[in-house]
Parts: structure tokens; sequence; C-alpha cells
């Protein structure tokens, strides 16, 4: 125990929301260190990483979609879990090393925010790749208690606490007290089901083929949850599934709405299902406490509406709501002493 904090005292310790989408890296008292796309480009048929290793976060997000024969862009994790063990490695070590570089004569401990719904399997995957790539010591932490910590809420206390993190690859939802969660649903459903909902429509309405990129600008641009007071049009530009020639056309937010209801429904499905199975105490403390949401998908215009419509609460969203996760991982490493029994006990983490 003494060891491992004078060894703390010389390594930069540091904590991970590992994210479909983004992965980002909080180190104490410095806040995010670091904040790049979950996206490696590797040499195709191969997993040998492009730039001796370094085409790793923006400079492989660049390439997504746009790359020769010879390249593919990867992301490797698949809704919030890993779907390529070996290029996730590869990330994190790059990652780890891109902060740990700066100081540090010891490797790093490592607290990694992991999606609640996750198999014990999937769990050790997550340690042993942080481990393989760099790590001395590797600690788990449930998505929603890390949000719930990052957003502010008083979740140590015994008083409910709700959480709606909506994710790329999953959506998370939770009510926690007593530093511990009560009850929690994980769906595999976020901001990746949300691009994909709007390539299907324009491939099924106007034949037209868009990319992940572009569908993603579509969602940020003219993507809602309800009506908007002024409705919204763009341009969009993708290739012709007939003729195989580029085209463009014009999009409303209209009908971009009607294309997200269905992932929409499936968060609000999973949010008042969470509702149902709360303790009556804990249900009655949301009344006053209501909910917060966080997460990329908690930015979609009249998302807050809907879940307030949906459950007949109050629905505020996180201040900084893409970080909240990766700040409140760095929360539980300044705190590590008094959560790491619930985090070993709990099958969060392993010594």
């Amino acid at each position: 125990m003494l060891l491992d904090t004078i060894l703390g005292w010389f390594s930069i310790d540091m904590g991970i929301d590992l994210g479909t989408c983004n992965t980002l890296v909080c180190v104490c008292n410095e806040g995010i260190v670091l904040n790049e796309p979950s996206v490696v480009a590797v040499r195709k048929g191969t997993n040998e990483v492009l730039n001796n290793g370094t085409a790793v976060g923006l400079v492989a997000r660049e390439m997504l979609g746009k790359t020769p024969g010879s390249i593919t862009a990867i992301r490797p994790l698949k809704d919030g879990v890993i779907s390529d063990f070996e290029i996730t490695e590869a990330m994190l070590g790059y990652f780890i090393r891109k902060v740990h570089g700066r100081g540090g004569l010891f490797k790093p401990r490592v607290v990694i925010a992991v999606p609640s719904g996750i198999t014990a399997v999937e769990r050790r995957a997550v340690i042993d790749s942080a481990e393989r790539a760099g790590a001395r010591k590797v600690y788990l932490v449930d998505e929603p208690m890390a949000a719930g910590l990052g957003a502010g809420l008083p979740i140590t206390e015994p008083t409910a606490s709700m959480i709606v993190d909506i994710g790329g690859g999953t959506t998370e939802v939770a009510i926690m007290s007593l530093g511990d969660i009560s009850t929690c649903e994980s769906i595999r459903i976020g901001g990746d089901d949300m691009d994909e909902a709007i390539i299907n429509h324009l491939k099924r309405t106007y034949n037209l083929l868009i990319g992940e990129p572009r569908a993603e600008q579509v969602k940020i641009q003219l993507g809602s949850a309800s009506p908007l007071e002024k409705e919204l049009t763009m341009e969009i530009a993708g290739r012709d599934t007939i003729s195989g020639l580029p085209r463009k056309i014009v999009i409303t937010s209209e009908e971009i709405r009607e294309a997200l209801r269905e992932p929409i429904a499936g968060i609000i499905e999973t949010v008042t299902k969470t509702l149902e199975r709360a303790e009556p105490e804990l249900a009655a403390d949301l009344i006053d406490n209501g909910v917060t949401i966080c997460g990329g998908g908690s930015l979609l215009r009249g998302m807050d509406t809907v879940l307030a419509n949906a459950t007949g609460l109050k629905v505020k969203q996180a201040e900084e709501p893409l970080t909240c996760v990766a700040r409140g991982t760095s929360i539980y490493l300044e705190n590590l002493e008094m959560w790491k029994a619930t985090m070993d006990n709990n099958g969060y983490g392993w010594d």
C-alpha cells in the first residue's frame, strides 16, 4: 500500500472515458488533457498502425471513409465494448504514452469507465488491453457512476440521483444513492444509431448514399427530438445509388426528426423502464431531484423536452455534458482509497 502511494508520486495516474466515438483522458488537478476520436488507421489485411503507430485519433478520423484500398480506418469499439482487441490495445497504448510521456517514471494507475451492461468477459478484456498498453494497475468504474460524479450529483448521499448518459454506442440510465447504483439499464443505442437512421432515410427516400461523418453533420445541424420553433433546411451531397454519380439535395429538420424517431423511442423506453423498477422512496426523491442528462446524444435539440414529457420529471442537461464521464473518473482517482474497496468488491477492478 505504501509502495503504491510512493509509486503514485512518480507516475501520472489517469482516468479514461473509453468511448465508442471519442476517448477522453483526465489527469488529477489538470482536468481533460486529451480528447480524440476512437479511430485507428491500419494497413489493410494487417493490424499494423500507420505512421509508426501514431495514426490514431484525430489523424485517423480525417481518413474515415476516404482511405485508399491499402488503408483501413477502424473504430475498435462497437456499442461501448471492444470489438477489436489488438487495435484497442494499440490505441490505448498511444493515448497513455501521449499523456504519460510528459513525465512520470513509473507506469500509471488507470481508472476506466465502462458501460454498466457489459459482461465479466468484456470487463476482463478492457483490463487486459489497458495492462498490455502500459498501465500499472487498472480499475473499472461503471459509466453512470462516473457520469454522476462528473455532473456533480450527490451520489454518495441518501437521496436518489438519476443520470441518463447518451453516448455514441450505448445509453446508460441509472438511479444512484449512497455511493452505489440502485437501478440501472444499459441499452446499445446511441449517437451512432442516430447517424445510421439518417443514412438509411436518405438512401431509402432519395437514393442518396452518404458516409458516417456527413450523417453526423446532418444530425448536429438539423437533428431534433421535438418540433422546432423554426424548422431548418440544409444541402447535403453524396453518391446517387442509381446513376453512381455525385448529387446534392436539400433536406429538412422535420424529415430528419422523423428518421430519428426510432432510436429516440428506444432511449425513452429505457428511461421509463428504469423508473418503473425504482424503489418507491427513491422514485419519490426524483420528483424534487429530477433527471440529469449528459453525453453527446443529450445535445440533440429537444431531447430534454421529450424525456420530461415521457416521465413527468424535471430534466436538465449537465454542465459540459461531453466530459462528465472523464471528469468522474478523475474524481475516482483523487479518492481512490475511499472508492477502491467498492470497485474491487463489485468486480469493477482487480488488484
